[in-house]
């Protein structure tokens, strides 16, 4: 059953059931600088405030955050503020909240980051329509901090082992509270870094239903000025990764060895085991680097699979072998190609595959095999569209593309519907591209069929020979940018485009969803997205009861010698006027005409487009105003027409003037 959209649809959970409600609970420790921000995220909640309850554990904080909050609880009674002495970590505190919650589901929000003010509402409003145990919200960075997972796409149940959500092993998501107390789900004490992944770890794991909500972000993770975030301070590394040891061993203990166990391993040797192996590591000396690899090396010979070692990149692929192998002067030489430098640029090779350029590659005196540097697969067009406009009949693109540390040799737009592919090259150079995009010869030089093309971007980078030689192709759906509102940009309205001897087509942009992969639709009925949106009219009348229909529009592409002319419209038959028209700058149109005659009856309002075969008929809307929108624009035509009218209401008026002159 997919999330409702409208935010006062019925959730079915029974005829009266109330609203569920949430305890949000907040660990602070010196952090009254982000109080305000954070705190107020929740204060602020569209969900109605009677059904949120917060409980912020203070953690023995020296910087006001005690004062602020106990000025806070005054003012919100559904705020309760614990108080606590120092503990060392998050996972005290938030014990603490979990004891006093009562909601229904409980949510974890850090006291630097907030909440989106719509997010208690669609994340409890997903917990009940999907009956989830998790939800997650789609999570955006700020202030330089980085988003563990893009979430894109809501769905009502998903699999860790299929899915983003085990990159994101944090707190704040919504839990229901039965399902955490069931469990029995507790935080680790005492520690500054990861005292979360035991309780996420074993939450997703047991949880019967985990959804995502992803139609709006919902939480803002935060970096803090001062770089004093837990994540980024220094820690005993070596007593850091033996503890990670017992957290792997626990997913070991429940997940059978296989592909799933590794799909899951991939995200912690990303996470925890190699990331101590960055700047951490270069910050010690000799003996302090050694004394970090012999702590490392368990969890490696533990947990490290083959098809782990083939999943990282080959950065982190490096280091995993040489920690298994025992080669700490290797192991430090591709951490400081990483961190203190940065690698050489990857090359394509003889062979056909591209290679990462860090230290030792194909040295004979090393025992480092090319697989650690064969970084082919993962090789990723990074691209970007920053313009689609219209010239004429013509889409015009513009962007930028490379093949990251290879460039690019040869850029090609791509169009493809129903296994069939149409190449336009474009212009490019120093990493920028520009395409045309004519429908009269984007079909290898003929007309481009009627039908919806999704258009994509193919780079192609050669090797050291040449075109002659190997060569690495990438390609990509063309994604434009901005926030994917389209109704106020041009180059999405519905225009008319040539396509020579094909004739003419309603061709419109327009981005897919989710994920707004651009297409082009090119529509010979001109029903999927009509011309004429703004299409609106009126009917004035004068006193004598003559009518003047008056109607204006945007129409695209339209072309000089098109004709337009408003017609009248019933069950059964159409009735042409004879139409004035005035064409403005920004393909404007306002079109006239004076009905002098036709049946009676009530009419619709239509405006006829002509062009060579191209035909539409664009139905006139009211301007619309008040609730109701804009409706059909008609017209009443009085029995015996209009000229039978006219004549009627003359001879009335020279009846009424005989009368008055005989009374003299």
């Amino acid at each position: 059953m997919p999330v409702p959209d409208d935010p006062e649809a019925e959730v079915p959970t029974g005829p009266r059931a109330p609203a569920p409600t949430v305890s949000v609970i907040v660990p602070v420790h010196n952090t009254r600088r982000y109080l305000d921000r954070s705190l107020g995220s929740v204060f602020a909640q569209t969900l109605d405030r009677r059904h949120i309850e917060v409980i912020a554990v203070d953690d023995g904080s020296t910087d006001g955050s005690a004062e602020w909050l106990a000025e806070q609880a005054r003012r919100h009674p559904h705020l309760t503020v614990l108080s606590q002495e120092a503990s060392g970590g998050a996972g005290k505190p938030r014990n603490a909240g979990l004891a006093r919650a009562t909601g229904d589901y409980v949510f974890f929000l850090d006291s630097d980051d907030r909440l989106d003010p719509e997010a208690l509402f669609w994340l409890t409003r997903t917990a009940q329509q999907c009956r989830s145990d998790i939800v997650y919200g789609r999570i955006a960075g700020a202030d330089g901090r980085a988003a563990p997972v893009d979430l894109r796409t809501t769905s009502e149940r998903v699999s860790v082992f299929d899915s983003p959500v085990y990159w994101s092993l944090a707190a704040y998501k919504l839990f229901r509270r039965s399902f955490v107390e069931r469990h029995r789900l507790r935080f680790v004490e005492g520690r500054l870094l990861a005292e979360d992944l035991p309780f996420g770890i074993t939450a997703l794991l047991r949880a019967d239903v985990v959804s995502v909500f992803a139609d709006r972000t919902c939480y803002y993770l935060h970096g803090r000025e001062d770089n004093s975030n837990a994540s980024r301070q220094d820690t005993d590394w070596c007593e850091y990764l033996g503890y990670i040891g017992t957290v792997l061993d626990r997913v070991a203990a429940e997940v059978p060895p296989g592909a799933d166990r590794d799909k899951l391993m991939v995200r912690h040797f990303h996470g925890e085991i190699l990331m101590p192996f960055g700047a951490p590591y270069l910050a010690r000396g000799p003996a302090g680097r050694t004394a970090m690899a012999a702590a490392a090396r368990p969890l490696v010979e533990r947990h490290l699979t083959d098809r782990i070692l083939t999943a990282l990149p080959p950065g982190l692929r490096l280091r995993a072998h040489c920690l298994r192998a025992g080669l700490d002067d290797e192991l430090t030489a591709v951490v400081r190609a990483d961190t203190a430098t940065r690698p050489d640029p990857p090359h394509l090779d003889d062979d056909g595959r591209v290679y990462a350029g860090y230290p030792y590659f194909r040295d004979p005196r090393r025992a480092l095999p090319d697989a650690c540097y064969d970084l082919t697969d993962r090789v990723v067009l990074r691209q970007r569209l920053l313009r689609q406009h219209w010239v004429g009949g013509v889409l015009h693109l513009r962007g930028t593309a490379a093949l990251p540390g290879l460039g690019g040799d040869t850029v090609e737009i791509l169009l493809r519907r129903n296994g069939t592919t149409h190449r336009v090259p474009a212009r490019y150079a120093d990493g920028a591209w520009r395409a045309a995009v004519d429908p009269a010869t984007a079909a290898d030089g003929g007309p481009l069929p009627d039908g919806v093309w999704g258009l994509k971007i193919a780079v192609t980078a050669y090797g050291p020979g040449g075109a002659a030689g190997p060569a690495l192709r990438r390609e990509a759906w063309l994604v434009p940018d901005g926030d994917g509102e389209d109704a106020g940009d041009p180059g999405f309205a519905p225009r008319i485009a040539g396509r020579g001897a094909a004739g003419p087509a309603v061709a419109a942009l327009f981005r897919s969803r989710p994920h707004g992969h651009l297409n082009l639709d090119l529509d010979g009925d001109g029903a999927r997205r009509p011309l004429g949106g703004d299409l609106r009219g009126t009917v004035d009348r004068t006193r004598s009861g003559r009518a003047t229909v008056t109607a204006r529009l945007t129409l695209p592409g339209c072309p000089v010698d098109a004709g337009l002319r408003l017609v009248l419209q019933d069950a059964t038959r159409t009735v042409a006027l004879r139409t004035t028209v005035e064409r403005a700058a920004g393909d404007r149109y306002t079109v006239r005409a004076v009905p002098r005659g036709g049946p009676p009856g009530t009419w619709r309002v239509a405006l006829r487009v002509t062009a060579g075969p191209f035909r539409r008929e664009l139905p006139v809307l009211t301007a619309g105003r008040g609730d109701g929108g804009p409706t059909p624009l008609t017209l009443t035509v009085p029995g015996g027409g209009f000229r039978t009218g006219l004549r009627g209401r003359a001879r009335l008026l020279r009846r009424v003037w005989r009368l008055r002159r005989a009374r003299r």
